[in-house]
């Protein structure tokens, strides 16, 4: 339930300073102004009729005084403690909200904002200053990654090509068509890594725009079949697809579930052997959609699942930079799977026994 705004309490707050002041001085007005009357009587003594009238009156009118003036000021200092309290709440609040932006400015992204408790306004506020934050943090925090990953990933490749360089120069090598093949894999190998990492930042920031539209689930599996049957056939592994009859439209961009589907075959491409088979296969899941992509291949250790989707992370026996992986593919489909609104998983029976990752997608609406 969304609290009192900003205005509302302030004006509560305003009406709460008068009536402690009304309060107040009536108070002090019943208190000490009978006492004072009653004392101005009795220093008045015995008198006339005329003179008792004129003495009452006076005395009416200097315990009214007396009165009057002692609530006054009891009711100002009721006032100004009140008011003392409300602006320290609100300048608690707005001291948190410049000291979190002085740590922010500062470089330290991981400064939030405590709940201000001082109406919708601030707290809609501090809300979206701690989601800015947030989303600092975490950009800074893939931009941390992306040094990190780019810095290892090229060392390698450009450590080679620098190796055949230097040999070039000094005639322990010549430009022989293997030589020159090598470095244009190695060049090509980056470029790919280049594509790879730019694909994978866009998609796991947010950045990435999705054109929706329904698409059947058989649909998508015939055109991934179609895309990569010259690349299956070429070397030796048997691509089959197929989809469950009535299954729901799902709400995809095209071109994204492409790539998606795309990466998980070329995955299973490297780790399945010649003579192996590859199946995509659509089916009900839940009030979703599954695609799944299952290879006959080297399969995956079950300590290794829940890590094969991180960038750059490898298994030695199904992942190893020899099969030609740029080490991203993996992240890039669960980052695009998770900015359709759907999930990816990862399953083996175990090292030898081929692998299977599943894709679930929610229905179209």
């Amino acid at each position: 339930m969304r609290r009192a705004g900003l205005s509302l309490r302030l004006i509560v707050a305003i009406a709460v300073v008068l009536v402690a002041a009304g309060v107040t001085t009536w108070l002090v007005a019943g208190l000490v102004g009978p006492g004072a009357f009653h004392d101005h009587l009795v220093d008045g003594g015995t008198r006339t009729g005329e003179e008792a009238v004129a003495h009452a009156e006076l005395a009416f009118e200097e315990a009214s005084g007396r009165a009057l003036a002692v609530g006054m000021l009891m009711g100002a200092v009721a006032a100004l403690a009140v008011s003392f309290l409300i602006a320290r709440r609100l300048g608690a609040s707005l001291a948190h909200l410049a000291r979190a932006a002085h740590d922010i400015a500062g470089g330290s992204l991981e400064a939030r904002v405590p709940d201000p408790r001082m109406g919708g306004e601030f707290e809609e506020l501090a809300a979206a200053f701690n989601q800015m934050a947030v989303r600092l943090e975490a950009s800074e925090q893939l931009r941390q990654r992306l040094l990190s990953d780019v810095a290892h990933e090229l060392r390698t490749p450009v450590a080679t090509m620098n190796a055949y360089l230097e040999s070039l120069e000094d005639g322990v090598e010549e430009l022989s068509p293997d030589v020159v093949a090598m470095l244009r894999g190695e060049g090509a190998r980056l470029a790919r890594l280049s594509d790879d990492l730019a694909a994978v930042t866009r998609a796991e920031s947010g950045a990435v725009s999705l054109a929706r539209e329904a698409r059947t689930a058989s649909g998508l599996v015939e055109d991934a079949i179609a895309r990569a049957r010259q690349r299956f056939a070429e070397a030796e592994v048997a691509l089959e697809g197929s989809a469950e009859a009535g299954l729901p439209r799902v709400d995809v961009d095209g071109e994204r579930l492409a790539q998606v589907l795309g990466n998980l075959l070329d995955n299973a491409l490297r780790h399945t052997p010649a003579g192996g088979r590859v199946t995509v296969h659509a089916r009900r899941s839940g009030r979703g959609i599954a695609i799944a992509v299952a290879d006959t291949g080297v399969g995956i250790d079950a300590a290794h699942l829940p890590f094969v989707f991180e960038r750059f992370y490898r298994v030695d026996e199904a992942r190893d930079r020899a099969r030609g992986g740029s080490g991203v593919g993996l992240a890039i489909v669960k980052a695009l799977v998770e900015a359709h609104g759907g999930a990816v998983e990862a399953a083996s029976p175990g090292v030898g026994h081929g692998a299977t990752f599943t894709v679930t997608l929610p229905p179209a609406p």
